[in-house]
């Protein structure tokens, strides 16, 4: 390996060789890039950390082992820049490198996975657009992610006239007969979704309540056509719910949102109008969590 090159793998991410070479081959918008010394230094340090975090994002699952030079091109990076990345990355445990010379995520990044929970990342993002949403319509508003087979709630936000519904944050319910669930089972892959439905019975909490495995099926595929899935007083008999997906920033279902009242306080033929509200409020709640993504 020439001199320059053993430099700047050893440079890694503190050092500007690299993004300097792409600079010169004109790789580098000149956007980045700057006008002054200093500007051009933070600038380069800045592209250098955005292109080790495209190559991260480049796997599409746990079992995704990708070469070098797949890597490089789902990232949108020259070959030989972003190999030297990789490099850097594996040095730090960011990356590991099995079989055949493929790669996979390494330790590091699980070590960093469990520093912060998920929940606790959606309620920061998303307590004030609950807020701000409960105070104009008056309503009860959730937010859920699914754990084994069920509505956890993450967070709840009321105002003191709001219908009170039967929930409290940190517990689990049923998943087929909520908004909130059906959301969420709607989005499982159906090998998963099918061994829900064949798991256990459906039992009914009120008349409304689907207990039918032929009916559900349909009901959360008119959620997943639809965009959004009414709890049409299935889990209590004198309330209405509409919940609609928050995805992450590659469009997978991470969580949901709803608005609870009494069902005269969500009539049916407003439901379309609400969801079309609650869908505005979760892609905020995604852009909150992934500001960058997507630019």
């Amino acid at each position: 390996m020439p001199a320059r090159e053993r430099e700047t793998v050893r440079a890694g991410f503190g050092g500007t060789q690299m993004l300097e070479e792409e600079d010169a081959k004109g790789l580098v918008p000149a956007s980045v890039a700057g006008n002054g010394p200093s500007q051009k230094a933070f600038a380069t340090k800045n592209h250098l950390v955005r292109n080790a975090f495209a190559v991260l994002q480049a796997f599409r699952g746990s079992d995704d082992w990708l070469t070098s030079r797949e890597l490089s091109q789902r990232a949108c990076l020259p070959k030989s820049s972003g190999h030297r990345l990789i490099l850097t990355l594996e040095e730090l445990g960011a990356l590991v490198r099995g079989p055949h010379g493929r790669y996979r995520p390494g330790m590091l990044l699980v070590s960093l996975s469990q520093t912060v929970g998920i929940a606790q990342l959606l309620r920061e993002a998303s307590n004030r657009i609950m807020q701000d949403l409960a105070k104009r319509l008056q309503l009860t508003v959730h937010l859920g992610m699914l754990e084994d087979g069920m509505v956890a709630y993450v967070d709840k936000v009321s105002t003191p006239t709001a219908f009170p519904a039967y929930t409290r944050v940190g517990s689990k319910l049923e998943a087929y007969c909520s908004g909130l669930g059906k959301v969420l089972l709607a989005a499982l892959p159906p090998d998963r979704l099918e061994n829900f439905i064949l798991d256990g019975d459906l039992v009914a909490l009120t008349p409304q309540t689907i207990t039918d495995r032929t009916q559900l099926r349909a009901e959360l595929e008119k959620v997943r056509l639809q965009g959004y899935a009414v709890d049409d007083r299935e889990y209590q008999a004198d309330m209405r719910c509409v919940a609609v997906p928050i995805c992450d920033s590659d469009g997978r279902v991470m969580a949901a949102l709803s608005v609870t009242g009494r069902a005269t306080e969500v009539p049916i033929e407003q439901c379309e109008r609400i969801h079309c509200e609650l869908t505005a409020m979760g892609r905020a709640i995604t852009q909150r969590l992934s500001p960058n993504r997507g630019r």
